[in-house]
């Protein structure tokens, strides 16, 4: 019997060609600097602590009331909203600042603001006055405005949002939008604020 015997040819292996090379080189770099990145910013979060800054309104009062037989409201509001960064170690800034006010559904005024940065730990006022032209009011909001006088408590709608931003260590920074919802209650015969937790939610 014949026997054929076939010689076992082993490919020759080449050297690795540069751009192979350059390119794991430059992975290895862009994964690294990712990953210290990373470390960095996790090292910058547990140092912070860093707590979302809120909008708040801390103080109000009913400057003027006053409604007619002809059913034309007119009313004036004195409004603190005071911005609090409770960062012991980062800035924050305020934008995009705006706030509605209202009586039952009936618009009063739209309020804004400028841009502004809110030192660490510290907290900045912002102080509306807000007077209203004759808003002519529907028969239910007269019976609204009547029955306040006899309880002697009248509610406005108060609702508003701001972006929030803060840096957490040199590379990142954190933002949050700031919603506002309140409803502000009043003595309308003396004008007096009845205080109740008016602050913003973050999202």
């Amino acid at each position: 019997m014949t026997v054929f015997k076939r010689k076992l040819e082993v490919a020759s292996v080449g050297h690795t060609k540069p751009f192979v090379w350059l390119a794991a080189i430059i992975c290895t770099i862009f994964a690294i600097a990712v990953t210290i990145t990373g470390i960095v910013v996790f090292i910058g979060y547990i140092l912070i602590h860093p707590r979302a800054p809120i909008i708040s309104v801390t103080n109000a009062h009913l400057d003027l009331l006053r409604n007619d037989h002809a059913g034309l409201l007119q009313t004036q509001l004195s409004i603190v909203v005071t911005a609090y960064n409770g960062n012991a170690k980062a800035h924050a800034t305020f934008s995009k600042i705006t706030f509605s006010l209202s009586f039952q559904g009936q618009g009063i005024a739209m309020l804004v603001a400028d841009s502004f940065d809110v030192p660490k730990n510290s907290t900045n006022d912002l102080r509306y006055v807000v007077q209203s032209s004759s808003i002519p009011l529907t028969p239910d909001q007269i019976d609204k405005i009547d029955e306040s006088w006899k309880r002697n408590e009248i509610g406005f709608d108060f609702k508003g949002a701001a972006r929030t931003r803060w840096r957490i260590g040199p590379f990142r920074s954190v933002k949050y939008s700031c919603h506002l919802n309140c409803y502000l209650k009043f003595r309308p015969l003396n004008g007096s604020y009845i205080h109740s937790k008016c602050s913003s939610k973050s999202k």
